[in-house]
């Protein structure tokens, strides 16, 4: 397993690699990997001749008051869950190489970052369009991998492919979940066992939403109802947003038709927790 950290370096052997003709799988990751990360490296180790891991936790898609300072990192630890899960190369860049002194250039996708998270991270899709399309050019893939638990996300980037005309395959690959229900997150570890067990009621509410869809409801209101008194009656659950998009644009849906999002984002203490659901009628 090779482990790069300039962009020099990466592109060497990008360029070996497309000698060879060998397909390209990518995986962008912020590190601190769990399984959910583990799932999309192994997803691209079936279907690829090179899979390609980033970890880079990238700032200009924190906030001035979020945690990109805090946020967990352990490098040593994701090159060896990486390479076992089938990584052949782990580009791990400092910030001063993927964001030199004056850098300038940014990447923005419209409309459907207007909502979800985009609504409550101002600037957020603007970090994630940008840094994804600078590793997009630099690792050149042919499928790149991601998790539907940022749904918002993997959306987004099929629509940034798709109109700037990107030669890659954008692969969206299903939540991991722990035993009981709750996503897999790096934030996880940020949570109080208090936290933790009230955190349930995110995925608990969307699998009895779903529930609720599968057995005739079509009205908007009365499914975000159901989920907002469950979590809401979580003493220490502080909800960001519940909302309820088509699953192709994100713009808001008043009835059930067709393929829906319910997605969600919630605090619990200093910890924001998202999940979501697609649902299908």
């Amino acid at each position: 397993m090779k482990v790069v950290k300039t962009i020099e370096e990466l592109k060497k052997h990008i360029r070996d690699c497309k000698k060879t003709r060998k397909e390209i799988g990518f995986v962008p990751t912020m590190g601190y990997l769990h399984e959910g990360h583990l799932s999309l490296i192994k997803y691209a180790a079936s279907e690829n001749d090179f899979v390609v891991v980033s970890i880079f936790v990238n700032p200009t898609q924190f906030g001035p008051k979020e945690d990109y300072a805090e946020y967990p990192r352990d490098l040593e630890r994701d090159i060896s869950l990486a390479e076992k899960a089938g990584a052949h190369m782990i580009f791990a860049p400092a910030t001063s190489e993927m964001y030199p002194k004056g850098y300038a250039t940014f990447v923005e996708v419209e409309r459907l970052t207007e909502n979800l998270c985009g609504g409550s991270r101002p600037g957020f899709f603007r970090g994630i369009a940008t840094v994804v399309t600078k590793l997009f050019h630099l690792v050149e893939p042919n499928r790149a991998y991601f998790g539907q638990k940022d749904a918002q996300q993997a959306i987004v980037i099929q629509r940034m492919v798709r109109d700037l005309n990107m030669n890659i395959e954008i692969c969206a690959c299903p939540i991991i979940r722990e035993s009981d229900g709750l996503a897999m997150s790096s934030r996880n570890v940020y949570l109080s066992s208090e936290e933790r067990h009230q955190a349930l009621s995110l995925s608990q509410s969307l699998f009895c939403a779903k529930e609720l869809i599968l057995n005739g409801e079509r009205d908007k209101q009365i499914i975000l109802s159901d989920i907002h008194q469950k979590i809401a009656s979580q003493p220490l659950a502080e909800i960001d947003y519940i909302e309820m998009v088509d699953s192709e644009n994100l713009k808001e849906v008043e009835q059930v038709c067709g393929r829906i999002l319910i997605a969600l984002a919630v605090w619990f203490g200093k910890t924001r927790l998202i999940d979501n659901i697609f649902v299908e009628v």
